[in-house]
């Protein structure tokens, strides 16, 4: 029996991403395409309650954002009830660190389909950096072979196992392919705990700097062996298996300062004192 797959991203219906991995998964089984009718990147898990909904030769193109794509997939325009999985991406740009998880698009249609328990993967695709603005950087089809084999093996393999007992989604990143790389391995990896953002001032407008992209060399890589950026930077396909919601800590120190104020002594200590 064929796949039923969900297939969305966040750059847009017409990236050179989503047909690549529009037609490596075809091989596997039924894809439905629902994706962002334009460009949506880092807007996250934004969702828009009213979208407009178009025909497009690939599928559905939504006038709203990826969360909103996987909802009205799930709900109204999949051929299934419940696909077997739900797949994001081909990103043009990687989605690596602790940091991304909440603002790539990419990843958070992924998180969508965790909490409508179906299984997902996100994936992106990393673009070596340099002084070309990366708004400027065209990739074709071919550019994603890394990122649409490693996709394709995981939805084969890990739909067929006991993986998404475990984790709710995978935050897949490739490297760019190229000939110096046959076959880019997967890694088993944790998002890397590196920052570093900041602004500065310009005229009236405030210019932000992600400062991690110029950090990608792998000779002088800060992160450590284990993380998502180390994997990439070295030519391996990266390969994060996460949860959503995230945990709750269980801590005493809250339940302590929970249970004080209530208390008596602490009650009055709060109390404001009437003026004379």
């Amino acid at each position: 029996m064929s796949l039923e797959i969900l297939l969305t991203n966040d750059d847009g219906i017409d990236s050179p991403g989503i047909r690549a991995l529009y037609q490596g998964l075809s091989e596997l089984g039924n894809v439905t395409v629902v994706a962002p009718a334009t460009d949506q990147s880092a807007i996250g898990r934004a969702l828009s309650y009213e979208v407009d909904v178009t025909e497009h030769e690939l599928g559905y193109a939504v006038h709203g954002t990826p969360a909103d794509c996987v909802v009205a997939g799930l709900s109204e325009l999949c051929p299934s009830d419940c696909p077997d999985i739900v797949v994001s991406g081909c990103n043009k740009g990687a989605n690596l660190g602790e940091y991304v998880l909440g603002r790539s698009g990419t990843v958070s249609a992924a998180v969508e389909a965790a909490f409508h328990e179906i299984p997902a993967i996100a994936t992106s695709m990393y673009v070596p950096v340099d002084d070309t603005p990366f708004h400027e950087v065209q990739t074709t089809p071919e550019d994603y072979a890394h990122a649409i084999d490693a996709t394709k093996y995981l939805v084969d393999r890990a739909l067929r196992s006991d993986l998404f007992d475990r984790a709710a989604y995978l935050n897949v990143n490739a490297p760019f392919a190229n000939d110096s790389i046959e076959i880019a391995p997967l890694e088993f990896t944790r998002p890397s705990s590196r920052y570093a953002m900041d602004a500065s001032r310009d005229g009236q407008s405030i210019v932000l700097h992600d400062n991690l992209w110029k950090e990608m060399d792998p000779k002088t890589l800060p992160d450590p062996d284990g993380t998502d950026r180390r994997a990439v930077a070295e030519g391996r396909v990266s390969v994060s298996p996460l949860n959503a919601p995230q945990n709750v800590v269980d801590t005493d120190v809250l339940s302590d300062l929970i249970d004080d104020f209530g208390s008596s002594d602490e009650a009055n200590a709060r109390l404001i004192q009437p003026e004379d």
